[in-house]
């Protein structure tokens, strides 16, 4: 078992270090998509696994994965394990919760994959302009992919157990905007096929539009524009703060702190694509693994 340790500060000592059966490798702190490539590179085996630090794996799982990766077709280059997270019982689940839930439907994400190491080297493993946990295993899916590899589903099972977070994370989860920019860059704007949801973040950029809109008419004292701007910004916040209110908890502290980012969230996710959208150029000039990619190519 390798483990890498891609914390920036490494003043503890790992609680595997110590364990005779794992290899800890020292990271450059600059990623999960770069410690990835660090873990893989320094195996010789023929199927590489990995594995979020935040997973439980199953009883079974080792047996599963033998199941799984023995019963792989030749031209299955990854297996993904199943990811389950459980959720408090007795309460309807929070914001940050019910985000968490989303590894369970999630395709292809690398808390839990198996990929054949032969994939990897051709397509010289994961792109480390990617910093983020964050579309960087969605990337490594689509290049594999292009290269006619195909992606399958496994019967193994981790859990994924929702860490405890502050009431901000919502915003700090925004700055995955500037890897969406760089998605679409590498693999053209459809990158996630034609089923898949638009998102919110024309709504974000309508909301922010208003609010400037709304601050500049107070500022050049044009009471229509501020209130036409102001009028638009505070619907599109209020609606934003419904919809995340609703499905959850409704505790006093949940709906305070889904008030206050949902104020933030807006312009914080807009800023981050606007951007990425301004720095694309230079982001892609930094070496990647496949400097040429299908713009066609697109998830199973």
């Amino acid at each position: 078992m390798i483990v890498v340790d891609d914390r920036r500060d490494r003043s503890r000592p790992l609680d595997v270090a110590s364990r005779d059966d794992v290899d800890v490798l020292e990271g450059r702190g600059a990623g999960p998509a770069a410690a990835r490539n660090i873990g893989w590179r320094a195996s010789d085996a023929a199927w590489v696994v990995f594995v979020d630090d935040d997973v439980v794996p199953s009883d079974s799982w080792l047996a599963d994965l033998d199941t799984d990766l023995s019963t792989a077709a030749l031209d299955v280059v990854a297996v993904q394990g199943r990811v389950a997270v459980p959720l408090p019982a007795g309460r309807r689940p929070t914001d940050w919760e019910r985000n968490v839930t989303g590894l369970t439907s999630a395709r292809w994400i690398t808390a839990d994959m198996a990929v054949r190491r032969s994939a990897l080297e051709k397509v010289d493993g994961f792109d480390e302009r990617f910093p983020r946990a964050y579309r960087e295993d969605a990337d490594l899916a689509l290049r594999l992919q292009a290269e006619g590899g195909k992606l399958a589903m496994g019967g193994r099972r981790v859990t994924h157990p929702v860490r405890p977070a502050p009431w901000w994370v919502s915003l700090r989860l925004q700055a995955g905007n500037r890897d969406d920019v760089l998605m679409a860059a590498l693999h053209g704007r459809n990158w996630q096929g034609d089923d898949a949801p638009p998102g919110r973040r024309p709504r974000h950029l309508l909301t922010t539009a208003c609010g400037v809109a709304g601050l500049a008419g107070l500022a050049t004292r044009q009471p229509v524009v501020w209130r036409a701007g102001l009028a638009g910004w505070a619907l599109g916040t209020a609606e934003l703060a419904v919809a995340r209110i609703i499905p959850g908890p409704r505790t006093p502290g949940e709906v305070a702190a889904m008030v206050a980012t949902s104020i933030a969230l807006p312009p914080v996710a807009s800023w981050h694509w606007l951007a990425a959208r301004v720095t694309r150029r230079r982001r892609l000039k930094a070496p990647g693994p496949t400097p040429e990619l299908s713009a066609s190519s697109r998830l199973a």
